[in-house]
């Protein structure tokens, strides 16, 4: 063994005390150490164990000098591993073992105090819930940002006439601002379930120790208010076996990856020559090699993909949790790559369909040319025969039904065919019905709450940007 080799097997020794006689073969290190990804924890590490020091100090578990001590220590380590000085080794195997090791180098005793009334297991749940607190309130912010962009855009068009669609197939027209403000309600929905995830994400295992408490006399409460939890977690064998606060986190993003997805989707599909319902800017397409005419939606088509990678980081999570009794098994290690992924993903995503929804830029005109394909107008003839002529929406299906396939077959749309040709069919139509066969009539008459009237859409507009406030 050379002298590094010796020098890693001895802090094992050390780490692991007294109970094993040698140190781990490099396989065992290689898949025990955690480092590798458990130190985007260290500022979590550090807040969590100067909240600790000061409730043990306050205690009288350890000395005031001790928690003066550890404080200024753990302030150097963390500048330290900020400004890249900090040497991370795989035999001190994560990030606390890290942050205590280098403690006890530069305050001595004092470090070595730290660890009173606590363990690892309790100390890596409270880490890991800090670190998924901030990034709930991140997570909110780029939200914020994505529901901005939509509530302009759909302000901007919140006339613009559409077709809308079911089983991709035009069905009635709506407007371009409605269809956007659709995705506000879902990603709206998506803030809300994130604000909700947080309440139980905020509650801390600090002082669970391994597993069944502590015989010291510690203030639980003194570390929760501390580190701006709502509460200690009740029961000790929860605190830290639970990794719920990490599904239900990952379940959010997911929901709201999907919704990016199908948003991504549509503009892929808008942006084919086949519809032509918006040009991409050069900031989120690129083009072909091969092919110069090509401006490929690349940006939105990852965003598209990556939906896979953050539901896999929540099925991988779910399999990882699903077999472990009580309480803590090394298994539950894994809980933290997946989450970090889904995060790092979510957030790119994020941020490339709200720069995508800021530069769009759609052909009103194309879009309202295709709005009046597929005779679109049929449910307001319906509506119509309903309303003026007092007929059963069923015989006023039926009458449209026979309008449409006469207008199919002369090659019309329904706003031109002649009066009598409808008159054939039912003879108290009149040409009253013309007012309603447009598709800006159509999209005008659409009142209902909830609708796609443009006056209907600037009200949904002016709401949320009451709620954005």
């Amino acid at each position: 063994m050379d002298h590094n080799n010796d020098k890693n097997a001895k802090k094992g020794q050390s780490m692991w005390g007294g109970r094993f006689g040698a140190g781990p073969s490099a396989i065992m290190q290689e898949i025990n150490a955690s480092i590798g990804f458990d130190k985007r924890l260290y500022a979590e590490d550090i807040a969590g164990s100067k909240a600790h020091a000061s409730m043990l100090g306050t205690q009288g578990i350890i000395s005031q000098d001790d928690v003066t001590a550890i404080h200024k220590g753990l302030d150097q380590v963390k500048a330290e591993i900020e400004a890249g000085e900090m040497v991370f080794d795989p035999a001190l195997e994560d990030i606390h073992m890290h942050v205590e090791s280098r403690l006890r180098e530069l305050v001595g005793d004092a470090g070595a105090r730290l660890h009173t009334g606590r363990s690892r297991n309790d100390q890596v749940a409270t880490d890991f819930r800090l670190w998924v607190r901030e990034r709930c309130d991140e997570l909110d912010l780029g939200l914020k940002g994505l529901l901005s962009a939509l509530v302009d855009q759909a302000d901007k068009h919140a006339g613009s006439v559409m077709p809308g669609f079911t089983h991709l197939q035009t069905a009635q027209p709506v407007t371009l601002g409605h269809h956007l403000m659709a995705y506000h309600e879902m990603f709206a929905r998506d803030r809300a379930r994130l604000k909700d995830c947080r309440t139980r994400v905020n509650e801390s295992p600090l002082g669970a120790a391994a597993l069944a408490g502590t015989s010291f006399p510690i203030d639980r409460h003194m570390t929760a208010d501390a580190l701006g939890f709502d509460r200690p977690l009740a029961n000790s064998l929860d605190a830290v076996s639970a990794r719920d606060f990490a599904l239900e986190f990952l379940s959010v993003l997911s929901i709201s990856a999907v919704h990016l997805s199908r948003l991504a989707d549509e503009i892929v599909l808008w942006a084919t020559s086949a519809f032509k319902f918006l040009e991409l800017s050069d900031g989120f397409s690129t083009g072909s090699s091969i092919m110069p005419q090509k401006r490929n939606p690349d940006a939105a088509e990852l965003v598209r993909a990556k939906v896979g990678r953050i539901t896999g980081s929540l099925n991988g999570l779910m399999m990882v949790m699903k077999g472990l009794p009580l309480a803590y098994s090394k298994d539950m290690q894994e809980d933290k790559e997946p989450v970090f992924q889904a995060v790092d993903d979510f957030v790119l995503c994020l941020a490339a369909m709200t720069g995508m929804i800021e530069d769009l830029k759609p052909r009103t005109d194309e879009m309202a040319k295709a709005a009046g394909l597929g005779f679109s107008t049929a449910t307001d003839l319906a509506d119509w025969l309903v309303r003026v002529l007092g007929l059963p929406f069923r015989d006023a299906h039926h009458v449209t039904g026979a309008v449409v396939k006469e207008a199919e077959s002369r090659g019309l749309d329904l706003k031109d065919l002649p009066l009598d040709a409808m008159q054939a069919v039912e003879p108290r139509i009149t040409d009253d019905i013309y007012s309603v066969l447009s598709v800006e009539a159509s999209v005008t008459s659409r009142t209902s709450f909830g609708g796609t009237a443009p006056e209907n859409v600037k009200a949904a507009v002016k709401a949320a940007r009451e709620a954005l406030k």
